[in-house]
């Protein structure tokens, strides 16, 4: 890699090393019991918002309540988004004249992906979706969806601090001040940087404009700023145009672009520190903030050497991948030239790190190393850092399990936080570690023998293996970027989809809650000689392993018949 590439990543490393500890404290003010920034002017809005909804900012939740709330504010949204894309041809606010979304199946595949934070995108966003769903649809749903990932993670974490009680909060309360104290300042002031940076935003339709070689041309508008602020910053990852942030006007300059992955990591990277300051032990956030960093570098790194390496059937051939004044070296196949071979490994290293699934180059055209990355960052189960909320609850999970194994290793029963981990946790953990393998395996299982979804996949082969099973892995852990050789728009793949995408969020957001329910009503127990430390670098060192080891055994065989026989035939 070059030198640039190095003070790129080194940048971003630096610049999230000094902001995370702030946003970090700021989380943890504003889920905890004492007061918070702001409280001031926003206590009586919230009182407000909530009263008019019918809950009371006072009362708490038991993880049964708190579920049932989650899943019905889900499942309505779900519905309203479904039918603003079947009406929006008949409503107001669209001078793209976007017709309605006609078929059924990728409408209910659309609105399931925004709200359970995939952004899954089976069409063109700039021909396909009117500005009032854009806006009123597909953004909202990018703020609740990542809202109610950041409550999950507080409902966890109360689970684990919390003694002897039966509450964990009340998800009404943490999805308001999630939305309004955390998310909307955050995005309205990236908003604001992107606009100056040359980022659209405003209410036109397409503009017809006639190019150097006189042929006509329609360029796009639309509130593309807004939307693309709270994509990142919430990791959701649906862009307004079908390129996503390889498109110039969502993505127009390397500044928007580092501030884009900057945008992605921030949020999850603090709440490591906001777990280990509600858990009065700054230490226990630095040991899983340890475990994440190790993993998220360790791929990223990895990404950007094999992009930058190129392939080696191009060097055989005699062509130059080296940099050079005029090209910037490398595997350029499928990259945006404003950013080269290396941004584009971390970016995708980063945006599949999370569940955010924005790209800035297609990632079909990886390397097959180097498209390994991405998949094996998302089959980690997006924990290093994750997603918003999604990415902490995950790793806490991976936790629980980590202690249990070294409680097996001394015959000793686990604790966590002072907490046993006893057959009741240890049951919804299996139930968390096994939902996503097996809607993923099962459905591309299926794929690649059943007659029909085979017509979808171009590339036979490895690769074809790869396009398949990368697309159920990135819907089933609510990420969303996709290998573009797959032809995922029909009944069956938006079907199987959606069903992915619904286990992977909803069934593990039960257990999760399940296990916080469990946790909370547990006494402390004091430590003793036989305690295993949670917050020490030897823990952080045995979470990373047992995270590779279960992700490992999981899925190795199909990467071996994928990607790696795929590099292994260059």
């Amino acid at each position: 890699m070059t030198a640039a590439a190095w003070v790129e990543l080194g940048a971003l490393v630096v610049a999230l090393a000094v902001s995370v500890p702030f946003f970090g404290g700021y989380l943890a003010k504003v889920f905890g019991d004492g007061p918070a920034p702001g409280d001031r002017w926003l206590v009586p809005v919230e009182r407000r918002v909530l009263r008019w909804c019918g809950v009371d900012l006072d009362g708490e939740q038991r993880w049964s309540v708190y579920a049932r709330s989650l899943l019905m504010f889900s499942a309505v949204s779900i519905a309203f988004v479904y039918l603003l894309q079947r009406l929006q041809g008949h409503l107001p606010f669209d001078p793209t004249h976007a017709p309605s979304v006609s078929d059924p199946a990728l409408a209910f595949n659309t609105a399931v992906s925004f709200a359970t934070n995939t952004n899954w995108q089976n069409y063109a966003g700039e021909s396909a979706m009117s500005h009032l769903t854009q806006m009123v649809g597909l953004t909202v749903q990018n703020f609740a969806s990542a809202a109610v990932g950041l409550a999950v993670a507080v409902a966890l974490i109360r689970g684990l601090v919390r003694r002897r009680t039966g509450t964990i909060g009340n998800f009404w309360v943490d999805l308001v001040r999630g939305s309004l104290r955390v998310l909307l300042p955050l995005a309205f002031v990236s908003a604001l940087v992107m606009v100056s940076q040359g980022v659209v935003q405003n209410t036109h339709g397409f503009t017809q404009a006639t190019t150097i070689e006189g042929r006509a041309q329609r360029i796009p508008g639309g509130p593309i700023a807004s939307q693309e602020a709270i994509k990142e910053a919430g990791n959701n990852g649906g862009g307004p145009y079908n390129a996503n942030s390889a498109h110039p006007f969502e993505n127009p300059n390397p500044i928007t672009n580092w501030l884009q992955m900057y945008l992605i990591l921030v949020l999850p990277f603090s709440l490591p520190f906001a777990f280990g300051k509600l858990a009065k032990d700054r230490r226990q956030g630095i040991a899983v903030l340890s475990a994440m960093l190790i993993l998220f570098l360790s791929t990223t790194v990895l990404a950007a050497v094999f992009e930058t390496g190129g392939n080696p059937r191009l060097t055989q051939a005699g062509a130059s991948q080296s940099v050079t004044a005029t090209q910037g070296g490398g595997n350029l196949e499928g990259k945006e030239t404003r950013f080269g071979a290396a941004t584009c490994g971390y970016y995708a290293s980063i945006t599949t790190h999370t569940s955010t699934g924005s790209v800035i180059c297609s990632h079909d055209s990886l390397t097959p190393l180097g498209g390994m990355m991405p998949l094996v960052n998302i089959m980690l189960g997006e924990i290093s850092p994750g997603g918003l909320g999604a990415g902490l609850y995950g790793m806490l999970i991976f936790a629980l399990l980590a202690v249990f194994i070294a409680g097996l290793m001394v015959g000793r029963t686990p604790e966590f936080l002072g907490k046993k981990i006893q057959a009741a946790e240890m049951k919804l953990v299996v139930i968390y570690l096994l939902a996503v393998p097996l809607a993923v395996l099962v459905f591309a299982g299926a794929s690649v023998v059943m007659t029909t979804p085979q017509h979808s996949i171009l590339n036979p082969g490895p690769h074809g293996l790869t396009e398949v099973v990368y697309a159920y892995t990135s819907q089933a852990n609510n990420n969303g970027s996709a290998f573009a050789g797959l032809n995922g728009n029909t009944d069956w793949f938006n079907t199987t989809g959606a069903i992915a995408m619904l286990i992977g969020r909803y069934v593990l957001i039960v257990a999760a809650l399940a296990i916080a329910g469990s946790l909370v009503r547990k006494q402390t127990v004091p430590k003793s000689a036989g305690t295993f430390p949670t917050n020490t670098p030897l823990f952080a060192t045995l979470l990373t392993g047992v995270v590779v080891i279960v992700v490992g055994l999981t899925y190795l065989p199909v990467l071996a018949l994928g990607p790696i026989v795929e590099h292994l035939n260059l």
